[in-house]
């Protein structure tokens, strides 16, 4: 599932290649259908994240709310004046490849492809398009059920306005590990198991310990070492969690992570062999050393 700086990048590129345009909406594959006829004709102001989610605001007062989840993915393109992804969302699309500056012009551009598999939406401007496939949520709103939706969420680390004590209230007011309250996104929103697994690591602190038994100080640390990763993330296209130091010479590739996806592998700061569990049908990895109980 795309973590929350993946949407990020979304909504950026939405704001800068669509918003102010007028978009010829549809559904070719016809299972949004009325929700596409709601925005069809309409401007684009803006595109806001917010976790995991992404709210595109149009000008007749409607908002569609997008929830990758595990499937969903956007693709792109367009004309020369088109820059951004070419595609961004589910793991099958490995990467995120960024367009040449003169993809549109060396193709001369002739407006959007024929659609190609099952495409919930497609967004059409004078200048570009843009697909989306499988989403868990997709779904036309008001701006009051926006409010809605985002009140039920948590902070997310990668706006500004966040605020880090709230985060840190709710994570330290339950017992339920902290290994499980960081995938809640009423906790903290858009963290996923990479990031979970990462700044548990980075703060030393057992993924099953109780949240009434992580100190305000490891609260404060897991909540900047999230907007220190998830920012970088956004910058980088990708998740590395790992410093120039521990990859001692090693491209990004070779080494992005601590703990993640390295069961049985040497811990990067003490050797010992990286574990992995089951934590609420996720798997969950850590050092067994770094981060005692």
């Amino acid at each position: 599932m795309p973590e929350g700086h993946s949407v990020h990048r979304l909504a950026r590129q939405f704001g800068s290649v669509f918003a102010g345009e007028r978009l010829a909406v549809s559904s070719p594959q016809g299972r949004f259908t009325a929700g596409a006829a709601q925005l069809d004709g309409a401007t684009l102001l803006g595109a806001l994240a917010h976790g995991k989610q992404m709210f595109l605001r149009f000008d007749n007062h409607r908002v569609l709310r997008v929830h990758l989840g595990l499937y969903g993915a956007w693709t792109f393109g367009g004309d020369e004046t088109f820059r951004g992804a070419s595609s961004i969302g589910a793991p099958r699309r490995v990467g995120e490849s960024e367009q040449s500056s003169d993809d549109g012009a060396a193709t001369g551009y002739a407006g959007p492809p024929a659609p190609v598999g099952a495409v919930r939406v497609r967004f059409v401007s004078a200048h570009g398009w843009a697909d989306l496939r499988g989403p868990t949520a997709c779904e036309v709103i008001t701006g009051a059920e926006e409010d809605t939706a985002r009140a039920r969420l948590g902070p997310d680390p990668l706006q500004p306005e966040s605020d880090g004590t709230v985060f840190a209230r709710k994570l330290m007011s339950s017992i339920t590990p902290v290994g499980i309250q960081l995938m809640n996104q009423a906790v903290i929103a858009g963290i996923g198991n990479i990031y979970r697994a990462e700044v548990l690591f980075l703060q030393g602190i057992n993924p099953w310990r109780p949240g009434k038994q992580v100190r305000d100080d490891e609260a404060a640390g897991l909540w900047a070492d999230t907007v220190r990763l998830m920012n970088d993330g956004v910058r980088e296209g990708r998740i590395v969690t790992t410093t120039p130091e521990v990859r001692n010479g090693r491209p990004k590739r070779s080494a992005p992570h601590y703990v993640y996806r390295r069961t049985g592998e040497p811990c990067r700061r003490c050797g010992t062999p990286i574990l992995t569990a089951v934590m609420a049908a996720r798997n969950v990895f850590w050092c067994p050393q770094c981060q005692e109980d």
